[in-house]
């Protein structure tokens, strides 16, 4: 399995979803990746970071809140956001920042 680093890096835009196991509205957002997984596909990757099991993760890029949603392309933060955002928000974002 790819290192985060190496995952960011790949070339291809990679959604990082910032969460914990215990938080209401990550859980929205786990539905909505999975509906965002399909309408992307190969387009983009879309991971998971649980930040109760990787402090350290969480610390290097400051989450303060959880969900946060950060869109990498090439290692670079393109953009960033804490809470619920939709699919189709999602998609756009994806499609215009990188």
């Amino acid at each position: 399995m790819a290192s985060f680093q190496q995952t960011i890096n790949s070339g291809r835009p990679v959604l990082v979803d910032f969460s914990t196991e215990w938080c209401g509205p990550c859980k929205m957002m786990s539905t909505i990746l999975d509906d965002l997984k399909v309408m992307v596909g190969e387009n983009a990757t879309i991971i998971k970071i649980n930040v109760d099991k990787n402090p350290t993760l969480a610390s290097t890029y400051k989450i303060l809140g959880v969900p946060t949603l950060i869109l990498f392309k090439d290692g670079q933060v393109k953009w960033r956001q804490s809470g619920v955002v939709s699919a189709n928000q999602l998609e756009q974002i994806i499609k215009t920042r990188v």
